[in-house]
């Protein structure tokens, strides 16, 4: 993991242990995901498990709406913001 990450030049930052609020945004959609999706099946490979995720990350993109972000799905809240929105992301894995 190490390696990669050196190789892609990311910089892979961890939070303190038993500090999930520090990274309180993942922390809510870990939950969210395990709630409203992984509880649900009972997967028997990693690509039927993968497969469920990235439908639920579709769903959660562009069909669940969040209030946070005034009733809007992200997807939604991008389009209508994207122009004030900062063009350079920092992806933290």
């Amino acid at each position: 993991f190490k390696y990669t990450c050196e190789k892609l030049n990311m910089h892979h930052e961890q939070i303190p242990v038993k500090t999930p609020n520090k990274n309180a945004h993942i922390e809510s959609f870990h939950n969210l995901l395990q709630n409203e999706c992984l509880k649900y099946f009972s997967f028997t490979s990693f690509k039927e498990a993968y497969k469920e995720v990235v439908k639920y990350i579709d769903y959660y993109n562009n069909t669940r709406i969040h209030s946070a972000i005034g009733y809007m799905t992200p997807m939604e809240f991008y389009r209508e913001n994207s122009s004030n929105i900062k063009k350079k992301l920092v992806v933290r894995v």
